[in-house]
């Protein structure tokens, strides 16, 4: 490797990598500037999730503003939204985190634009159809769920006002990927530092103004607007910052071509992300049966969850960019030495997690609610939020490993085992027939999260390198 490669994708020298001894000084000095790269790059991509799930929850905070009939509307709609279209965006995505990572460390640069190109067709595709026929028509399904038919419809009202900014959140998804790659961190933290702002001044003037406002119709307005501000700013990053070493131009024909390899990818990613996404949904269908103070404690715990969770989840994005660069340049010993380190970053984001949930327990369910008996629920669930926090860090980051790998289809059928063979089994037997109630539920939970960690490492733990550099190699000749 020479040194203007080096420069380009930023790594040390591996060159001589295979001749050390374990636990030679420079692999100590190799583990060092790993452990640099990986927490530098991380600090900006917490800051990024964190202010992306912030735009959401702008949309429900203005909601509540109007009254309880639109808050309901407004959190059924985004959580609708999140389970049928974010979660389908982000497990698609994540077959970027392989091909656009390898590729780049390859050093075919121009294919990794073939690939954002190739994933964002895929993706407005299938929102054409059958997503936004799901939206349009959701009022449909909804009402075989909820008996309130016009909360229905104000939902139904809202998911068809948001197909509009939809292609929008596609091309920013994406588009983040195809930057992470090449290991520009900082992009997205940049347009929603802008973004979030914005988003609450739009809101101010289209929901509650005294002269603009139109209420709750406004809602969606705002937040579909918001998605194609943010794409357009970070197209913007591209052209007059950083990123266009990797676009060769637009090129239609190139992206209609070769989606089944992608699909392989793309699809059991989008299996990994709603497996979790529905199963706490059932978790919180099921809290449902123990009363009005449940379902409210039952959503705070999983608000703290999953703020909680963007912090494994950013660790995650750079250790899959840095693992695919490493497999797509052949150094299979490069990229096991960053796989090693995935054990520290996963106990050490565990133990923080843990921490702040377990200890901040009482401020954190106060930022929720004051209600009494909310909070006395509330306050015997967020430790065990905080005990699931430990393996759900493991779980996330492991899940990371094997989209650098290549190897999400092992983490889709690892996540449905998980969650729905041993989770909510278990949820619903703990919970109902040996009656732990709500806490059983998270039992339940617990106990599958765990599982799925302990699987995911050992699956990587077995790693096959020189199959999974070949089968890279396969990947990117299609």
């Amino acid at each position: 490797m020479n040194s203007e490669e080096q420069v380009l994708i930023g790594v040390v020298d591996y060159e001589n990598y295979d001749s050390l001894n374990e636990g030679s000084a420079n692999d100590v000095l190799n583990s060092v500037e790993e452990f640099k790269f990986i927490t530098k790059a991380s600090l900006p991509l917490i800051i990024t999730f964190f202010l992306q799930y912030l735009l959401s929850v702008i949309s429900i905070y203005a909601a509540g503003r109007l009254g309880a009939k639109e808050l309901a509307a407004a959190s059924l709609a985004v959580c609708t939204f999140n389970i049928t279209g974010l979660a389908v965006y982000q497990g698609m995505s994540t077959s970027l985190d392989s091909f656009c990572s390898q590729a780049y460390g390859s050093g075919k640069l121009h294919q990794v634009g073939i690939y954002f190109q190739r994933c964002s067709l895929m993706i407005l595709v299938i929102t054409v159809f059958p997503l936004s026929f799901i939206w349009w028509f959701s009022g449909s399904i909804l009402k075989f769920l909820i008996d309130d038919i016009e909360l229905v419809m104000m939902i139904q009202h809202f998911l068809r006002i948001n197909i509009f900014g939809t292609p929008g959140l596609v091309l920013f998804e994406t588009g983040k990927r195809f930057l992470q790659a090449q290991h520009i961190f900082n992009a997205g933290t940049y347009v929603l530092l802008i973004a979030v702002p914005a988003n609450f001044f739009l809101n101010w003037i289209l929901v509650w103004h005294p002269v603009y406002g139109l209420g709750y119709t406004g809602i969606p307005i705002a937040l579909g607007t918001m998605y194609w501000v943010i794409s357009i700013l970070m197209l913007s990053y591209v052209l007059f910052i950083d990123g266009k070493k990797c676009w060769g131009g637009f090129n239609l024909e190139k992206s209609r071509q070769n989606w089944i390899p992608m699909l392989r990818l793309a699809i059991p990613g989008v299996i990994m992300v709603e497996a979790e996404y529905l199963a706490f949904e059932v978790l919180t269908i099921l809290a449902a049966s123990f009363g009005t103070a449940a379902i409210a404690a039952q959503s705070i715990a999983s608000n703290i969850g999953s703020l909680s969770f963007q912090l494994p989840f950013a660790v995650a994005v750079v250790l899959s960019t840095r693992i695919g660069n490493f497999v797509g340049m052949q150094n299979a010993p490069a990229a096991r030495l960053v796989t090693q380190l995935t054990i520290f970053f996963a106990f050490a984001i565990a133990m923080t997690n843990f921490s702040h949930v377990f200890f901040g327990r009482g401020y954190l369910s106060r930022l929720f609610t004051k209600e009494i008996d909310v909070l006395d629920i509330t306050d015997k669930i967020v430790p065990l939020v905080a005990l699931n926090q430990i393996c759900d860090a493991f779980n996330v980051i492991g899940a990371g490993v094997l989209r650098g790998q290549g190897r999400q289809r092992i983490g889709s059928i690892l996540n449905l085992i998980s969650y729905y063979l041993i989770a909510l089994p278990l949820c619903f037997t703990l919970a109902f027939a040996l009656k732990f109630g709500l806490a059983g539920l998270w039992y339940g939970l617990i106990a599958g999260v765990a599982f799925l960690a302990i699987a995911e490492f050992y699956v990587i733990y077995k790693s096959n390198w020189p199959r999974i550099i070949e089968e890279s190699k396969e990947r990117h000749d299609h």
